[in-house]
């Protein structure tokens, strides 16, 4: 294991207790976690919280010792000294120590670390387990304590150790050949190569036009119904282009009067309905009905929860485990006081617990009946290599239907608690049943279908509805009724047809929920790490969210990618990435030694990292992009490449010719002056993202913040609003009177006040509205 911390010293003699009366320690990380453990434990027992971990390798340098196994050389976190103080004296008062960290390898790896602080204090020290914190849990829990499991914290520090490695060794070079601040990652820059590489797919992708045609129908009964051209001349319909539309609609029976009569653009848009004449006959040639079943999805583990709070709420994955952490630790619930209200949200398992069960038959019998319950009780397969001592994430108890929460939770917190509790609800009932209509129309050489779907029993659906007691699908969408009226076979049918002109799309760019789903088909990252993976590389300049809130890599994601490809094209590869992960859970298995899969990985990345750093021009040179400008000193052709400040053009001729210039003239800086020889300013980047500087440059080095033409809105402030970036490189806006005024907003603000009340005004943009501007006080809507 790592070397002990070296400000552990060896603490004095035990001391007595002199009530006579047994106590225990019992440590968990958060003191939310706590309150809710003393609530259930309460007299005999004492709650501390770590507060996460206590020590880490240390950020100045490497911290794992290359020549002793890859031996981690842990330091205490800044700040932690004082919670190991408190706790070893509580320790000492003690007469038994529980850990009872989270069920993951990162609790595992946070209990050994207390241990080796802890234990001469207190030799008496056992690790608990719980995956949910209710009395009955914690109950069962503390009656059967057991050891620190070593495997889980060898998995956790050899992940810890690989990604200190790729990390801190392949990060430097970044800055060499781009500016300081870069980051690699051992599997961040895998998720970075999945979204370049679909941008490049996209780029390569053409355009190809094709035509689709549907039908409307009216039988006997004269009701209208839809079908959809499925085969022509016994094949499927290919059709490339408008003259190819227009012949089949002709040999369909469209008059040629009412072809010649409409335009390319009324044709292509899908709603002219075309009648046809009497020739061909279309005629009902088979009615065919089956009664099908639809199975519930199994309860969430934490990449399809991540998945679905992104699509149908909209959240991160980081903000979805930061709820979900909360609901995990405990709510307050007035009388009942804190109450964990689901399971660990850190699972690949889908295992339901027999007691949580058997609770929620009991439930869909008192309040839906036993036909909601299947005949055989579900058992969702569990994925090879999950954690299957895990359980899925699940409410604590069925009975707490989110309604009844309403007045405890916040609104986003009862958002995420009801996707759990309709996902587990569901997962356990009896299928869907629904009857589905086909009907095969024929005219001439040509067969159209109409489909209907109508449900017979709604089954697992109802917990979809639960709430308003009406049948839903997973999205709440209501029923899904799709009903064909009386139609029998032989029976001829009036039809016009509606034409489409459709073209080809390019492979959707990556949105959060896709990128995780991809990275988990893949075997990269596991269920702790998917929101870290994500998070990390929206934190740098590498991606950005287009009008749909989908990842696009900018040119400096680009390029990074590019270096990381040609300097290490094994260590980034996909399959490598993955097949490291499965040897890594290897290492939790016992089946090998973590020293060897981190050797596995370190020693082909020092072989190529050796021979990058001797000669770095190949990677320079992939991300030099040639230009046709030529050099205003010698004539060379200039070409773009990087600074610390991001690209710019420079000379092919360098070092011996030191020619650059921006890559985009500076604009104007609005009517912002220079504050020290009144010049008009010019728009500048740097590291700091954009400033504003003195057009008199380098004769006046005068700079100041970038005015955006707004005074700043408080009353009885006279500042101007001016762009700024957050630790973290997002954009704002706040008033260049801070710190004596703390207006800032993350929305870039407009001059014209709002009509309405004359308050701010900032532009805003959603999937749905797309761009538009927005009063601040009133809330107004503006279009653009």
């Amino acid at each position: 294991m790592g070397r002990r911390d070296p400000d552990v010293r060896a603490p004095p003699p035990l001391s007595s207790r002199s009530d006579g009366m047994a106590q225990k320690l019992l440590i968990v990380e958060s003191p939310t976690k706590a309150r809710t453990f003393q609530k259930y434990l309460g007299r005999g027992y004492v709650i501390k919280a770590s507060k996460g971990h206590v020590v880490d390798l240390p950020k100045s340098k490497l911290g794992i010792d290359l020549d002793n196994g890859f031996a981690p050389q842990y330091v205490t976190i800044r700040g932690k000294g004082k919670v190991i103080k408190e706790l070893e004296q509580a320790a000492r008062k003690a007469d038994e120590v529980l850990l009872a960290t989270d069920p993951d390898r990162e609790g595992e790896a946070i209990a050994w670390h207390l241990k080796q602080h802890l234990e001469r204090r207190q030799p008496n020290i056992h690790r608990i387990l719980l995956n949910e914190i209710t009395q009955e849990a914690i109950a069962e829990a503390v009656k059967q304590p057991g050891e620190v499991d070593l495997r889980k914290v060898e998995a956790q520090q050899a992940r810890r150790v690989l990604d200190r490695l790729v990390g801190y060794q392949i990060s430097p070079l970044l800055w060499k050949i781009f500016f300081y601040g870069l980051s690699a990652g051992r599997v961040q820059s895998v998720a970075l190569r999945l979204i370049v590489e679909r941008e490049a797919e996209r780029r390569r992708f053409a355009r190809e036009e094709y035509w689709s045609l549907r039908a409307e129908f009216r039988g006997d009964a004269g009701e209208p119904f839809e079908g959809k051209l499925v085969k022509w001349r016994g094949e499927e319909p290919r059709l490339a282009d408008l003259a190819a539309a227009r012949t089949l609609l002709a040999a369909l029976g469209v008059e040629p009067a009412a072809l010649a009569g409409a335009s390319a653009e009324a044709l292509a848009g899908g709603s002219l309905a075309l009648p046809v004449g009497t020739t061909p006959a279309y005629r009902v040639v088979s009615v065919e009905r089956k009664q099908r079943r639809r199975s519930p999805e199994p309860p969430y583990i934490t990449s399809t929860l991540q998945r679905d709070a992104s699509s149908k709420l909209g959240f991160t994955a980081r903000r979805t485990m930061m709820l979900a952490q909360q609901l995990y630790e405990g709510i307050e619930l007035g009388a009942e006081g804190a109450v964990g209200l689901i399971t660990y949200m850190r699972t690949d398992s889908t295992r339901v617990a027999e007691g949580a069960r058997a609770e929620h038959h009991d439930w869909v019998r008192r309040h839906f009946g036993e036909d909601y319950l299947p005949a055989q009780a579900r058992r969702h397969k569990v994925k090879a290599g999950a954690q299957d001592a895990h359980e899925a994430i699940r409410p604590t108890s069925v009975a707490r239907a989110p309604e009844s929460l309403r007045g405890h939770l916040t609104k986003d917190q009862l958002a995420v608690y009801r996707l759990i509790w309709q996902r587990f609800l569901a997962s356990l009932m009896a299928d869907a049943r629904f009857e589905a209509t086909g009907v095969d129309v024929a005219a001439g050489d040509a067969v159209f279908r109409a489909t209907g779907n109508r449900l017979l029993f709604d089954g697992y659906r109802r917990a979809f509805g639960a709430a308003r007691g009406t049948a839903a699908d997973e999205n709440g969408n209501g029923d899904g009724e799709r009903l064909l009226p009386a139609i029998a076979e032989g029976e001829r049918l009036q039809a016009a047809l509606l034409p489409r002109q459709h073209f080809t799309e390019p492979p959707p760019r990556y949105s959060e929920s896709s990128l995780i789903k991809e990275l988990e088909e893949r075997g990269i990252g596991r269920p702790s790490t998917y929101a870290s993976i994500v998070g990390t590389i929206q934190g740098r300049d590498y991606l950005t969210l287009d009008e749909s809130r989908r990842f696009q890599p900018t040119e400096l994601g680009e390029s990074v990618w590019k270096v990381l490809a040609e300097g290490f094209p094994k260590l980034f590869e996909v399959g490598f990435t993955a097949r490291m992960e499965a040897e890594l859970d290897k290492v939790e298995e016992g089946a090998e030694p973590w020293t060897e899969v981190v050797g596995h990985l370190y020693t082909p990345m020092r072989k190529a990292l050796d021979a990058v750093e001797k000669d770095t021009s190949s990677l320079r040179e992939a991300i030099r992009e040639a230009t046709e400008e030529r050099c205003p000193k010698c004539g060379r052709p200039m070409i773009k490449t990087w600074g610390r400040n991001g690209r710019f053009l420079a000379c092919s001729g360098y070092p011996e010719c030191r020619s650059s210039r921006p890559l985009e003239a500076p604009t104007v800086a609005g009517d912002q002056r220079c504050g020290e020889c009144g010049a008009e300013m010019m728009v500048r980047v740097g590291r700091f993202g954009r400033f504003a500087a003195c057009s008199r440059y380098p004769d006046c080095k005068g700079t100041a913040p970038l005015e955006v033409g707004v005074g700043c809105p408080r009353e009885s402030c006279s500042g101007q609003l001016v762009e700024k970036r957050s630790k973290r490189g997002r954009t704002f806006y706040g008033c260049n009177r801070y710190p004596d005024c703390d207006f800032a907003s993350w929305s870039r603000p407009v001059p014209a006040p709002c009509p309405d009340c004359g308050g701010l005004v900032v532009e805003k943009a959603t999937k749905a509205k797309g761009s538009f501007q927005q009063c601040t006080v009133c809330k107004l809507e503006i279009p653009e």
